[in-house]
């Protein structure tokens, strides 16, 4: 006589928590001023203002966008929030630095925002692997979200996860 297989990953209480489904659509965009300097290296207001007058910013529409210099110039902080006021009516997020800088923000902002009384004392599993670009420390951000509020958490997958917390009795 054959036994039924039981899944009881299925039939657990454990909610599954994946970053992914929280990533936000729309176009990033690297915006490298390097090449409105002079000879990449040195900012002269007067030409630097005379590329920000010709950009077209309405490429940026909806789009969230990563300031940065790629070369090893000082720039003034000055230039970014220029180019941030710029921006400012057509992009959804601006931040200075990499695209990477830009995903952690975004994150950022979506768990401070996030509803986690779905937790509550309730065991949850960040899921570790992904396939759109989320970064690193939003795994760092959804871990300290979580934990606050939940009676374990863990990381990975059903099948093989790492436990990370387990609330105090």
């Amino acid at each position: 006589m054959e036994k039924e297989i039981v899944n009881r990953v299925a039939q657990s209480k454990l909610i599954t928590f994946n970053l992914e489904d929280y990533y936000p659509n729309g176009e990033r965009k690297l915006l490298d001023i390097k090449d409105w300097l002079f000879e990449g290296f040195i900012l002269r207001e007067k030409e630097f203002r005379s590329h920000i007058d010709e950009h077209d910013w309405s490429t940026y529409q909806d789009a969230y966008v990563a300031l940065q210099c790629s070369s090893d110039a000082i720039v003034p902080g000055w230039a970014f929030m220029l180019i941030a006021s710029k921006l400012q009516p057509y992009a959804k997020k601006v931040v200075q630095g990499s695209l990477e800088n830009l995903e952690t923000a975004l994150y950022q902002s979506i768990l401070e925002n996030l509803d986690v009384t779905q937790f509550t004392d309730k065991p949850v599993i960040i899921k570790g692997c992904s396939n759109k670009p989320v970064p690193e420390n939003a795994y760092l951000m959804a871990v300290a979200r979580i934990q606050e509020v939940a009676k374990s958490v863990m990381y990975g997958e059903a099948c093989s996860s790492v436990p990370l917390y387990k609330k105090r009795k």
